[in-house]
């Protein structure tokens, strides 16, 4: 990893971003598989721009307002 990190200087990996944004890796790995966080794949691991972590910084946390699991359709 280290020789990754030296050559993509300005790019973080998802544990870092996780760390930064103060969530887990998998909520991460989510927003980049929902197109929220752009991110560039080498081999098995994610990086994303420092850069462009603004994108998500000020997002809304949490469960949509309203939102109750008792409420759900679950057909």
């Amino acid at each position: 990893m280290i020789v990754f990190t030296s050559m993509f200087k300005g790019y973080l990996t998802t544990n870092e971003v996780g760390k930064k944004l103060g969530v887990t890796v998998g909520r991460i790995r989510q927003m980049i598989a929902d197109g929220q966080l752009p991110a560039t794949k080498i081999g098995r691991d994610n990086f994303i721009r420092e850069s462009d972590l603004a994108l998500v910084k000020n997002r809304k946390v949490g469960r949509p307002k309203g939102y109750s699991p008792k409420n759900k359709n679950t057909n």
